[in-house]
């Protein structure tokens, strides 16, 4: 093949799987809504898992983290989009807590915001998967990387950070298991989000490629400076509790996945016609 044609096709993988994650976002909007239309709005975006919605909201994440490790490209980059791609599928795989009637058809036995107790055999299957797969990747990882000499020292940092995230996960699972159930969706929200925030910023920042231009750079920093408002009101929120009346975690959420696809959408048009257009 020529370098013409390899450059072609590097164009169109990395097009591809930028615009796959605004899609991802779209498909999570799209299920969300459809589903709204059955059983109205609900306090989070996170609670649609118990609705119709739940497939197009597992699968979304499910895909959204295979796209952020493939473009995690080289440097700190790499580290923080490998990251954020180990808390994506946990977002999927633990639901929220609820609060008890907020949900159409959740009896959650509780008198304030609790795990529904149905839901935990999906949980622990979810987290078994997560685990086994998780363990995997990291094993060949490591011995491809023995075998081929790498020495990167991104490359083993990642590894090692995904290899501790699945240690705390499979210690919290079995000896906190419902201190897990509580908070184990919200803190992997917040991770995400908060990872993706410094790749934002390093997106505005590169230190070893070329700088985006200023109404690039406007809007990664916007996207890094915005996100961690959002993030900081998330997790107010979730301290102080919600209003009844109003929705604060359905808008917060909103907003979080609204800026991932303004910030993935800008990529897109930024590295459209890169020779080699990974985010490094």
């Amino acid at each position: 093949m020529s370098s013409a044609a390899m450059s072609t096709s590097l164009e169109r993988t990395y097009r591809y799987l930028r615009l796959g994650l605004v899609g991802d976002v779209l498909a999570i909007f799209t299920g969300v809504a459809v589903a709204a239309a059955d059983v109205g709005w609900l306090p989070s975006l996170s609670d649609y898992y118990f609705t119709s919605a739940r497939d197009v909201f597992v699968g979304a994440l499910i895909a959204t983290t295979l796209a952020l490790v493939a473009l995690s490209g080289r440097g700190p980059d790499r580290v923080l989009l490998d990251a954020a791609a180990v808390f994506a599928p946990l977002i999927a795989v633990v639901p929220t807590t609820v609060v008890p009637g907020t949900v159409p058809g959740i009896a959650a036995a509780c008198t304030e915001r609790c795990f529904p107790r149905e839901f935990i055999p999906d949980a622990a299957t979810g987290v078994a998967t997560y685990l086994v797969l998780g363990g995997l990747v990291v094993a060949v990882a490591a011995v491809v990387c023995v075998r081929a000499g790498v020495r990167s020292g991104e490359v083993w940092l990642s590894l090692a950070m995904t290899a501790a995230v699945m240690v705390a996960v499979a210690l919290t699972w079995m000896l906190a298991r419902e201190a897990f159930l509580a908070q184990g969706h919200a803190v992997a929200t917040t991770l995400f989000f908060a990872l993706f925030a410094a790749t934002a910023v390093r997106a505005a920042f590169p230190a070893h490629t070329r700088a985006p231009t200023q109404p690039y750079r406007s809007v990664y920093v916007a996207v890094a400076i915005l996100l961690a408002t959002v993030l900081v009101a998330y997790v107010a929120v979730l301290a102080v509790g919600s209003s009844t009346t109003f929705p604060a975690i359905l808008v917060i959420e909103a907003a979080a996945l609204s800026l991932f696809l303004v910030f993935w959408v800008a990529q897109g048009i930024e590295h459209r016609s890169d020779p080699d257009p990974r985010l490094r």
